[in-house]
């Protein structure tokens, strides 16, 4: 047996370094920051899920966000062990992110080559769609690693190891992000070109392939069926209690239009003129990879359009739901860069990231969109722990709110905020994500001498925007001492 050449000694180490290094950047990038925006209400949502208790977790999966559950149930392992400040909470999205942008670059060197992995990996690692998802407590950059995780298996050498693997990642994709098993379809359609003419008709090159070497027909799309059984099984009572609850879920959503699909490049990438470069770059990189482009480009377009023909019926299109979709239009565009010498390809893609700072900086000071509207919980709370006394109380308005006001304040002052002099039922007894207040506000603000008033918006009166009994009662028992007005919110002094 003779030792290896070291020109094999040279591939080996290069090939370590086409997943290695967009992932360590990535990570370098996602971490930069990462606990200077406060969190935003989704993030709050996380955070009020995840320090519950478990059997606390099953009861509001029954009421509410049962599609995120799993993910809640992931983050309150992860929390017991590493706390719930903003980094904490959102470490498992910036390690998931680099992951994410490192089995890119695998997929992309199987696919099209080690310089274009390489590309398409360190492209991802400079978008601000990275860095944001990176850095948010929620399931997406999760479902980001799992999506490209499934794929690279699903094209991988045909072993009862990787067979299993897909198996896993499948069904741990669709328990942290139902919308993401679109990507099926994207699978289903190599599996079926696979079974039909071969791997060459789905641009793999043999031994790669969701079969063992040459097989084709009728098995091929079994054994498939077979992986598929554990994500059916896990994921079908999600579907159905997350239908159950969509109409109170995705209140705020409207109908999909054809101007969606204009504005989803910006969206995605989180920046317009990121997302149009990589979308050019994308489109160069399929007509340059032909019939190989066939993987990444079913794993774009299919979930989209999926998404959107049922946003036409259903209020289903967010774009965020489709952030496992960017690591695929990298792929793309890294195979377009991959034609080109090494030297100006890394300049497009230092391009890409220098075109980004500005949405980079952005996205670090605040996380709500659009950034021009941010929400200051961190603001309020400050205000109330500088002037607050004690025998204070809180009242919110609106209560029902999904800026979650309540949720901000308890997020930043914990034990130190004041009593919620209204509530009768909160979040965990309730089950839910909002409190329940009493309906005679009168009588459970008596004894109370100071009360804090938090309002969403900016408002000049903020006691003239508490409606109905709960307004009437604030007003006739007490007077504005001082108003504060921060971004997304307005805190007033009452004092009877």
């Amino acid at each position: 047996m003779h030792p290896p050449a070291e020109s094999e000694r040279s591939h080996d180490r290069r090939g370590w370094l086409v997943w290695a290094a967009p992932g360590l950047l990535t990570l370098v990038v996602t971490l930069a920051g990462i606990g200077h925006a406060q969190p935003w209400r989704d993030e709050l949502a996380t955070w009020s899920a995840a320090t519950r208790t478990i059997p606390d977790l099953v009861r509001l999966a029954g009421t509410i966000d049962a599609a995120t559950g799993p993910y809640y149930l992931l983050m309150h392992g992860w929390t017991a062990l590493f706390g719930t400040s903003p980094t904490a909470l959102r470490l498992p999205s910036a390690l998931a992110m680099a992951g994410a942008a490192a089995l890119t670059a695998r997929l992309g060197a199987r696919l099209a080559g080690p310089r274009a992995g390489l590309l398409a990996g360190l492209l991802l690692a400079v978008l601000p769609v990275t860095s944001r998802y990176g850095q948010e407590a929620r399931p997406y950059a999760l479902a980001t690693l799992l999506a490209v995780l499934a794929t690279l298996l699903l094209v991988g050498a045909p072993t009862w190891r990787r067979f299993t693997g897909y198996a896993v990642a499948v069904a741990a994709l669709g328990l942290l992000h139902l919308i993401a098993l679109t990507l099926l379809a994207a699978h289903a359609l190599v599996v079926l070109l696979v079974a039909a003419r071969g791997p060459a008709a789905a641009g793999l090159d043999p031994p790669a392939g969701p079969t063992a070497a040459g097989a084709r027909g009728p098995g091929v799309v079994w054994r498939w069926l077979v992986a598929l059984l554990p994500a059916a099984v896990l994921v079908a009572p999600l579907v159905l209690a997350a239908g159950g609850q969509r109409g109170r879920q995705l209140d705020w959503v409207r109908l999909a239009r054809v101007d969606d699909l204009a504005a989803l490049p910006g969206a995605l990438a989180q920046s317009g003129v990121v997302g149009g470069l990589l979308v050019g770059l994308a489109a160069l990189g399929a007509g340059w990879l032909g019939r190989r482009a066939l993987v990444p480009g079913a794993a774009v377009l299919l979930p989209v359009l999926l998404l959107f023909a049922a946003g036409t019926a259903v209020p289903l299109w967010v774009t965020r739901y489709l952030v496992f979709t960017v690591p695929f239009a990298c792929l793309l565009a890294g195979a377009a860069l991959a034609g080109v010498r090494l030297a100006p390809a890394l300049a497009v893609v230092t391009l890409a990231g220098l075109l980004g700072l500005p949405d980079q900086a952005a996205l670090r000071r605040t996380h709500e969109w659009p950034r021009s509207a941010p929400v200051d919980y961190a603001g309020v709370a400050r205000i109330v722990a500088e002037h607050g006394q004690p025998g204070d109380g809180v009242v919110y308005s609106p209560r029902d709110s999904w800026l979650f006001p309540d949720l901000g304040l308890a997020y930043h002052l914990g034990a130190r905020r004041p009593r919620d002099v209204l509530v009768v039922r909160d979040q965990r007894q309730r089950a839910d994500l909002w409190a329940a207040e009493c309906d005679r506000p009168a009588q459970c603000l008596a004894g109370v001498d100071r009360v804090w008033l938090v309002v969403t918006g900016r408002r000049a009166d903020p006691l003239a925007a508490v409606p109905g009994v709960k307004g009437d009662a604030l007003r006739d028992a007490f007077t504005v001492r001082q108003v504060w007005p921060r971004p997304g919110l307005t805190v007033a002094l009452l004092t009877r």
